[in-house]
């Protein structure tokens, strides 16, 4: 929880990472790749207070990741969106069992959601029921430009990831987060387009679509989808920083959501670890729009709650401890 000038924010990381991207790992060059990008965009998206040591950023482990989420970070709950990246690292980039334990150790605090890949066809569809099971997921994470073979990736409108998307409406996982934000190296572009999350929308109106990173840098083209999508919503990873480096381009980001989307469809995520969410959180709640930016009206305080953990927690059934969610307006006054 956090709280500043008598409000308080019940504050869910929607977008957490558990990685392992050290030497011995890396199954080849395309691992030191990866993650020499993401400390890339750490480095040049973090205040220098922030920075950590390259070292530290390769693998962190879970008892610092409970120290920077829930001891210094005001994160009340924290969800786990993993990638896989089978083809760049030997046991994978996210730690599954690593993450997934403190899952169950941490049940009040984090929620683990999993992955898939369609073009394992039909052994992964089977594998898909067994996690289902096994981790009573609630969602999923895809990453639709990871490598597979000779494939450099694929489109959540491809045959095999509908018959994907039928078995998660089937088992109850709902939430469906998908990364269309900007390339990381060596991963090819194009491959983060959003066009395919409209098709995949429309058919399943009963599963959320969670679009991470906003579609940055496809922007308008994210907008477009989601405002006649009721079911896809905004995850804010990666727009969060700019709020530091680039808060003019923030204060659009955020303005273009509110106005095709409305502040219920959008989600607070820090990414962690490329940035952690204690400076995030704090500039957030300090944020306003430049006053010449008038198009767009000014962020309440309302909005920021939403924004912060409400909404998440609404799609995640996370509890909300009493006085923490939003005033019931007076019947009278209505």
């Amino acid at each position: 929880m956090y709280t500043k000038d008598g409000e308080s924010y019940f504050i869910v990381d929607a977008h957490i990472a558990l990685w392992d991207a050290r030497p011995a790992n890396q199954l080849n060059i395309h691992g030191k790749q990866f993650i020499d990008c993401f400390y890339d965009y750490h480095r040049n998206l973090s205040p220098e207070s922030e920075l950590w040591p390259y070292e530290d950023y390769l693998y962190y482990g879970g008892e610092r990741l409970m120290k920077d989420l829930f001891e210094d970070g005001y994160v009340d709950h924290a969800i786990f969106q993993p990638a896989r990246l089978g083809a760049f690292y030997k046991t994978g980039f996210g730690q599954t069992e690593e993450a997934f334990d403190l899952a169950r150790r941490h049940p009040d605090k984090l929620t683990y959601n999993h992955c898939w890949d369609p073009r394992f066809e039909q052994a992964g569809l089977d594998q898909l029921r067994r996690d289902a099971e096994r981790f009573g997921l609630k969602g999923v994470k895809l990453y639709t430009a990871e490598w597979q073979g000779r494939s450099r990736g694929y489109k959540l409108d491809d045959p095999w990831s509908y018959r994907y998307l039928e078995a998660c409406q089937e088992l109850g996982i709902r939430n469906i987060h998908v990364h269309k934000g900007p390339t990381i190296r060596p991963l090819d572009r194009d491959a983060f387009d959003v066009a395919d999350v409209d098709h995949a929308a429309t058919d399943f109106p009963e599963l959320n679509f969670v679009v991470e990173h906003c579609g940055l840098p496809r922007l308008e083209d994210f907008c477009w989808i989601a405002t006649q999508e009721p079911n896809v919503h905004a995850g804010l990873a990666v727009a969060m920083p700019f709020i530091h480096t680039r808060p003019r381009y923030f204060a659009q980001i955020i303005g273009e959501l509110r106005y095709w989307l409305g502040e219920d469809r959008i989600q607070f995520s820090s990414d962690y670890a490329l940035w952690t969410p204690r400076w995030l959180i704090e500039r957030f709640v300090d944020f306003q729009l430049p006053s010449d930016m008038t198009e767009y009206p000014p962020i309440t305080v309302a909005q920021k709650k939403k924004v912060l953990g409400l909404n998440a927690a609404a799609m995640y059934g996370i509890e909300v401890p009493a006085g923490l969610g939003l005033a019931e307006p007076d019947p009278v006054a209505v």
